[in-house]
C-alpha cells in the first residue's frame, strides 16, 4: 500500500486517464478526492456523474473517496477542493 495514509487530489478525475489515476491511488491505500466537472467533449456542461461514478467504485472495492465538481481554473474553486480534502479527511500521515 504505498500510499497508504496520504490524501490524493486527483482533477479531471472522472474519465480517462485521470480516472485511472484516481483507481490506482486509492487501490494503493489513498484517499483521492475525485474532481470532476464532468463537461461535455466539448467543453460546455456540467454533470456530477463522471466523479460520482468513479466514487462509487472506490468505495465499492474499498476504498476512501469522495467527489469534487467544482471548476480549479479559478482560484475560488481550487481553494473549495483543497478545503473539501483537508475537511472529509484531515492531514493523513503528517
Amino acid at each position: 500500500m504505498m500510499f497508504a495514509d496520504r490524501v490524493a487530489i486527483v482533477t479531471g478525475g472522472g474519465r480517462g486517464l485521470g480516472r485511472e489515476h484516481a483507481l490506482l491511488l486509492a487501490a494503493e491505500g489513498a484517499s483521492v478526492v475525485v474532481n470532476d466537472l464532468g463537461g461535455e467533449p466539448e467543453g460546455g456542461g456540467h454533470d456530477h456523474g463522471p466523479a460520482a461514478d468513479v466514487v462509487a467504485e472506490i468505495v465499492t472495492a474499498g476504498g476512501s473517496a469522495v467527489a469534487n465538481t467544482d471548476d480549479v481554473s479559478d482560484w475560488t474553486g481550487a481553494e473549495r477542493l483543497v478545503e473539501q480534502a483537508l475537511d472529509e479527511f484531515g492531514r493523513l500521515g503528517v
